[in-house]
C-alpha cells in the first residue's frame, strides 16, 4: 500500500484551532463539486481542510488537468488507487482512507456524488467514529443494477449530514427514514463550478481547433455499463452516431470505458479517428469539454453531470437512459429521457434539428452559491456556536 503526503496537514484556510474536514474526490465529477466549497472553506475561515485523491481516475486526462483548470490545490494525500473491479477498487480505497485516518484522524469527511471513492471513504470514516457529510445526497434512479445507485444508498445511510441538490432528494431521504435534522437543501455545486469558468470556456476555441468553424455540431459522451458493456446494444448506438452526424457533425469525447468496449467488440472503426462528421476525441479538459457543451446545438448521453449543465445553458440534452436520478433536469430542465433504441434517439434528435425542443425553466438553488451554503452547513454542523454571555 501507497499512500503519500503531498502536503503537510492541517492546509488550507482557518486557524489552528479549526476544525479540520478531508474533501474526499477521485474522479472528474468530484473534482468540479469539491472546487467552489475549497473556495467557500477559504473565504469563510472557519474550517481547515485537507484534499484527499483517491486515484480512481489515475491518468491526467481524467484527472490531473481538473486541478489546474479549477484552480485546486495540489491533493494534500494521494491514495494511489488506480483501476480495478468495483469490489477491488472499492476495497482498496477503503483500506488506504482507512490507513490515512488512523495517521490523522478529521473532525469530518465531506465525500461527493456516488462513485466508489464515495461509498468506500464513508464507510472507512464512519467505522472509526468519523462523522461522514455527504454532497448530492438524495438521488436515486431507482435502479439497482447501476453500481451508482447502490453507491448512494450506501452512502446516505452512513452519513450524518445529507446535502441535498434537488427536491426529489429530500423526499428520497424522508421515505427512507433518515431523519431531517441530518437534511440540508443547498442546490447544485456542479452549477457553482459551469457559472464561474463559462466565460473562460468560451474563448478556449476547442470548436474551431476541431474544425467545426462556426458551423452547428452536437457534442455526444457515452460511459454507462447498460450502453456500452454489451457488444448488442454498443454496435447500433455507434452506427446511429454514425448516421446522425452525417445529418449535423458530432464531438464525440469517448471515454476509455467505451474505447475498450469496442475495441474488445471489434467496433473500433466506428469511432476512427480523422472523419468530418463523427469528430471522436479522447476525454477533454473541464474548459474544453464546457465550451463544447455551452455552443452544441445538442448533447447526447448518458452522463448525470451533462443533464444538469445541459439545463443551466439551455441546451437540449438527449439522455440515454431509461431512469434518471435527477428528475428535476426532466421537470424544469432541457433533459429528457430517450433510452438506447435508435429509433427513439434518432426521433428526438430531429425534433432538435426542427427547432422543436421545449425550453427549460430555473431550477432554484442551482445558482452559483452552494458551495457558500455547503461551508455554512459544514461549519454550522462542526463549530459549536458560542455561549451567550452572562448578563451583566
Amino acid at each position: 500500500m501507497t499512500v503519500k503526503e503531498v502536503r503537510g496537514a492541517p492546509a488550507g484556510a482557518g486557524s489552528a484551532a479549526a476544525p479540520l474536514v478531508d474533501l474526499v474526490a477521485g474522479a472528474r465529477p468530484n473534482f468540479v463539486k469539491l472546487a467552489p466549497v475549497v473556495r467557500a472553506i477559504r473565504k469563510q475561515g472557519r474550517l481547515a481542510y485537507r484534499v484527499v485523491h483517491t486515484g480512481q481516475h489515475y491518468d491526467a486526462a481524467m484527472s490531473d488537468s481538473f486541478f489546474e483548470q479549477l484552480d485546486l490545490p495540489a491533493p494534500d494525500v494521494h491514495l494511489d488507487v488506480g483501476s480495478g473491479t468495483q469490489a477491488a477498487q472499492t476495497g482498496r480505497i477503503l483500506e488506504r482512507y482507512e490507513a490515512h485516518l488512523l495517521a490523522g484522524r478529521p473532525a469530518a469527511t465531506v465525500v461527493f456524488g456516488d462513485v466508489n471513492s464515495t461509498v468506500a471513504c464513508a464507510l472507512a470514516a464512519v467505522k472509526l467514529q468519523v462523522p461522514v457529510a455527504h454532497v448530492e445526497a438524495g438521488l436515486r434512479s431507482f435502479d439497482r443494477t447501476m453500481p451508482e445507485e447502490i453507491n448512494r444508498l450506501l452512502t446516505d445511510a452512513v452519513a450524518d449530514l445529507l446535502l441535498v441538490t434537488e427536491p426529489s432528494g429530500l423526499a428520497n431521504l424522508e421515505r427512507e427514514g433518515l431523519p431531517s435534522s441530518k437534511v440540508r437543501l443547498v442546490g447544485n455545486v456542479m452549477i457553482d463550478t459551469l457559472r464561474a469558468h463559462l466565460p473562460a470556456a468560451r474563448g478556449s476555441g476547442i470548436a474551431s481547433r476541431l474544425g467545426l468553424n462556426g458551423s452547428p455540431y452536437g457534442f455526444v459522451t457515452l460511459h454507462r455499463p447498460s450502453n456500452v458493456d454489451r457488444p448488442e446494444t454498443l454496435a447500433p448506438l455507434l452506427e446511429l452516431l454514425g448516421e446522425l452526424a452525417r445529418e449535423r457533425p458530432l464531438v464525440f469525447a469517448v471515454h476509455p470505458r467505451t474505447r475498450a468496449a469496442a475495441r474488445a467488440a471489434g467496433l473500433l472503426e466506428l469511432i476512427r479517428p480523422g472523419r468530418p462528421d463523427l469528430i471522436c476525441v479522447d476525454p477533454l479538459p473541464y474548459l474544453d469539454a464546457l465550451a463544447l457543451v455551452a455552443g452544441a446545438s445538442a448533447v447526447i448521453t448518458d452522463s448525470g453531470g451533462l443533464q444538469e449543465e445541459t439545463s443551466v445553458l439551455g441546451v437540449p440534452c438527449l439522455t440515454l437512459r431509461r431512469n434518471t436520478e435527477r428528475p428535476i433536469t426532466v421537470e424544469l430542465g432541457t433533459s429528457r429521457l430517450v433510452g438506447s433504441e435508435p429509433a427513439a434517439i434518432r426521433a428526438a434528435f430531429r425534433q432538435v434539428l426542427a427547432g422543436e425542443w421545449p425550453p427549460g425553466r430555473s431550477i432554484p438553488l442551482w445558482d452559483g452559491a452552494a458551495g457558500e451554503r455547503i461551508a455554512d452547513a459544514l461549519a454550522s454542523w462542526l463549530v459549536p456556536a458560542p455561549l451567550p454571555c452572562p448578563a451583566a
